[in-house]
């Protein structure tokens, strides 16, 4: 390996121009690939596609529409429903429906308009709120009555001539016969009058049906004699007295794109002046998709800054610390690494997430360190006066024969590490750790041939026009701590640091057991306290607290009582048989009572409460009715509301419940009592469905303490394994592991004094301290044994280890935490406590 890593090396550096032109090209295409990668924060980062909750939850979207966008409508509803302003509510949800006539578009703007956009692209599944219930109840209505009238109108006739022919049987003259047939119809009509106004009665109709007849929409949607107070029934759509709700659900399979844009175009659409309410009422866009939709565009507005970031904070810490020559060589390398993997990740057409937004400072810190200990390792033979470009060549080969086996074996162990986050059973998770191995990978190629040929072509002693002022900024940087913190202070810390470096050391030397029985004991404390450390799974705490679409949904929450919405998908040959509607009506009032609903305290007091359901269909009830009564019911129903619910074919439906913004924790507990509960009858199958089932088994998933020690273990061993196959010996391989696995202790231990709460992405910290640690580790070892087969005694090959590679390894000790600390810099309040917390 050390013949072929020189040799690759020495290539490299007998021909830098051609290699840098050819590194350059590829970062070049690299970085272009990666400016059309697409965003994702759909569920399938969060569970895996071939789990039954994800699968049950992707035939429900087929059936029913994917999780709805939420409009609040928030005012009184006296101004929304009994005015003029519910024909411009029923105009809006046909806005959004993408059901608008053609002429009605070119009327609201044309086919460019937010009507316009959501007609041609077929987005959305289906709309249910106040106004198209209400227009589809009156719709109900006058065709019931104009039935009632045809009737009545036909009896009359049909009585009337009836009464004709028989007088004129009789002998009667024409004029008689008409005279007869008047009166019997008179009679007809008088008797007509008397079942129409029981037909009203039975619908509580006082004059005739229409939208825009207040008395027709007190009667549909408010209590009977309270004035202002919805129906019950319908607090799915009609929440409270102050707010109406529009539930629009989009089509399953639609990009991320192409949800985003569908967003958009209902954003624009209520917004449209043509649906403004005249009464003060605001409209508010909602709902965990549209929350979701935001924080995929949120994702890579924050990987631009986190790239600025990184660009200035490492340049500074490579200007402060690594003085040596060419300051921004391992940085540049860093950025080429960075460039290439996610111009990779773009070309494999894999999304970019909240966990690989995390990978660019971590990789950028990592190839950061590798650079340095090479570039750390070929201008140490600049001592033996070695010049000339055969010269530079030759010191090059030696760097990467002598140290390029030592970095390849760390880089070989850290990966092993990062492999450990395979485990994970969140598929971001184990993406950010398969794109730090492809980094890692990277960044080796380029620190040996990239690197090494920039070494060789750049002349010794100046670094060129560019990095001139780059340089620059460190003399200038420490004149400025000089100046804060005085001339003096500063030469006396310049002069106390390796005298405060040589007695610990010293320290150490002298009392080795009792360092590593203090070391334990703190590891032992971390690892005890670990399973006290709190793991914040709160969807809302986890995203930027500054998206409108998050706010909003905290205002739906107390408006409704409900932020989101768990879904029961109930499949059989005949969902209409009596046994299977009557089942789906205990399930819910089960479920009711458990979770503390009732009609008189409403949503806002319990965890779970019904929406609207198949059950929903038979406002009175579905004790005592028949098959042939339930179909009868069904078939009243508008289609447009039924298939919401049910399907054509009568095979699926929808029990659905809303329930409280909550800790994925608790919304877990939830789930399980839901799924506990579901007992369905013979040939009758149940699954819950939907992000919030999605979301709750993912935080099932990552919080158990036992999950975050496999992934340790298994990080520690995969690092055992690669250290025993490189360095062959059990010594050489385990001496290295010491310090790694305390510092999975101390940590832990850490991370419990400073009390910062874990997530998702930071449940992984074992596995990454594991996988960082193991490079420092293992270059130290190594370099101290190099120095003792040179025949140095212990202290004498210590001291030289921590004045050559220690130093290096304090550059990428640096350069490495502040390549995490750019993550605090984020808006997405999981990325920057992941930043904070390694």
């Amino acid at each position: 390996m050390s013949a072929r890593l020189g040799a690759l090396a020495g290539r490299a550096a007998r021909h830098p121009r051609a290699v840098l032109g050819l590194a350059a090209l590829l970062v070049l295409a690299g970085a272009a690939l990666s400016l059309g990668l697409r965003t994702s924060a759909g569920t399938d980062t969060l569970v895996d596609r071939s789990s039954g909750d994800y699968r049950a939850t992707q035939t429900f979207y087929n059936r029913f529409g994917q999780d709805a966008v939420e409009v609040l409508v928030r005012g009184s509803l006296h101004n929304t429903l009994l005015t003029g302003d519910l024909e411009r509510l029923v105009g809006l949800e046909g806005c959004l429906s993408g059901n608008l006539p053609a002429a009605a578009i070119r009327q609201d703007g044309g086919p460019r308009s937010p009507c316009g956009g959501l007609s041609r692209a077929h987005v959305v599944k289906v709309v249910i709120g106040p106004g198209t219930y209400i227009n589809e109840a009156v719709g109900v209505l006058q065709s019931a009555l104009s039935a009632e009238l045809s009737s009545v109108s036909s009896k009359e006739s049909a009585d009337a001539a009836a009464a004709y022919k028989v007088a004129r049987a009789h002998g009667y003259s024409t004029a008689q016969a008409h005279a007869v047939a008047g009166e019997v119809g008179q009679a007809v009509s008088d008797q007509a009058v008397q079942g129409l106004v029981a037909f009203g009665a039975s619908y509580n109709l006082t004059t005739y049906p229409a939208v825009d007849n207040p008395a027709t929409v007190t009667q549909i949607a408010f209590e009977p004699g309270h004035p202002g107070v919805p129906k019950e029934r319908l607090a799915y759509i009609l929440p409270d007295s102050g707010d109406a709700l529009i539930s629009v659900r989009l089509r399953n399979g639609l990009s991320d794109h192409a949800q985003a844009h569908a967003i958009a175009l209902i954003r624009a659409a209520t917004a449209m002046p043509r649906w403004h309410l005249q009464h003060g009422q605001r409209m508010l866009v909602t709902g965990v998709p549209v929350v979701i939709s935001d924080l995929a565009g949120k994702i890579t507005g924050s990987l631009e800054r986190l790239l600025v970031g990184v660009l200035l904070v490492m340049a500074l810490a490579l200007a402060l610390v690594f003085r040596r020559r060419l300051p921004l060589l391992p940085l540049a390398l860093a950025l080429g690494a960075a460039a290439l993997t996610f111009g990779g990740l773009a070309l494999v057409g894999a999304p970019l997430t909240m966990a690989s937004i995390g990978v660019l400072p971590v990789l950028v810190g990592l190839a950061v360190d590798y650079a340095i200990q090479f570039q750390s390792r070929a201008l140490e033979g600049e001592a033996h006066g070695l010049e000339g470009r055969l010269a530079t060549v030759a010191r090059v080969r030696r760097a990467a024969a002598r140290g390029g086996p030592t970095i390849l074996t760390a880089a070989a162990a850290t990966a092993a590490g990062f492999a450990a986050l395979a485990l994970s059973p969140v598929p971001m998770v184990r993406g950010f750790g398969y794109l730090l191995i492809a980094g890692v990978a990277l960044a080796l190629v380029l620190t040996i041939t990239a690197g090494s040929a920039a070494l060789a072509w750049t002349p010794r002693g100046g670094e060129g026009r560019l990095l001139a002022p780059v340089r620059a900024l460190a003399p200038a940087w420490r004149g400025a701590g000089e100046i804060v913190y005085g001339n003096r202070a500063a030469r006396s810390l310049q002069r106390r640091a390796p005298a405060l470096g040589a007695r610990a050391l010293g320290g150490v030397l002298r009392r080795p057991r009792t360092v590593l029985l203090v070391a334990l004991a703190l590891a032992a404390a971390g690892w005890a306290l670990d399973s006290h450390t709190h793991v914040q799974t709160d969807i809302t705490k986890l995203v930027p607290q500054n998206l409108p679409a998050l706010r909003n949904l905290n205002t739906l929450e107390r408006s409704t009582g409900v932020g989101g919405e768990i879904d029961v998908m109930v499949r059989s040959a005949d969902l209409l048989e009596p046994r299977v509607v009557h089942w789906m009506a205990g399930y819910q009032n089960e479920l009711d009572r458990r979770f503390g609903y009732t009609p008189e305290r409403g949503c806002g007091a319990a965890t779970l409460c019904p929406a609207f359901s198949l059950t929903d269909l038979f406002s009175g009830g579905t004790a005592g009715l028949t098959a042939t009564e339930i179909k009868g019911l069904i078939e009243l129903i508008p289609s447009y509301f039924s298939q919401s619910v049910i399907t054509a074919d009568h095979h699926t439906a929808n029990l659905a419940f809303g329930i409280r913004l909550m800790p994925l924790s608790r919304q877990e507990q939830v789930v399980a009592a839901m799924r506990a509960a579901l007992h369905p009858p013979a040939g009758v199958s149940a699954h819950l469905a939907g992000i919030t089932v999605l979301a709750a088994d993912a935080a099932a998933a990552v919080t158990p303490t036992w999950r975050r020690l496999e992934t340790l273990l298994a990080g520690l061993g995969a690092v055992a394994l690669v250290l025993l196959l490189a360095l062959r010996r059990p010594r050489r391989a385990l001496v290295p592991l010491v310090p790694i696995v305390l510092a999975s202790g101390w940590s832990a231990l850490v991370i419990f004094c400073v009390r910062i709460p874990l997530n998702p992405m930071s449940v992984t910290l074992g596995a990454l301290v594991v996988a960082i640690s193991t490079e420092f580790s293992v270059l130290l070892a190594e370099r101290y044994r190099q120095e003792r087969l040179a025949g140095a005694d212990p202290a004498s090959a210590l001291r030289r280890t921590y004045s050559s590679t220690g130093a290096a390894v304090v550059a990428s000790g640096v350069t490495a935490i502040a390549g995490f600390a750019i993550l605090v810099l984020s808006d997405i309040t999981m990325l920057r406590d992941f930043g904070a917390v390694t």
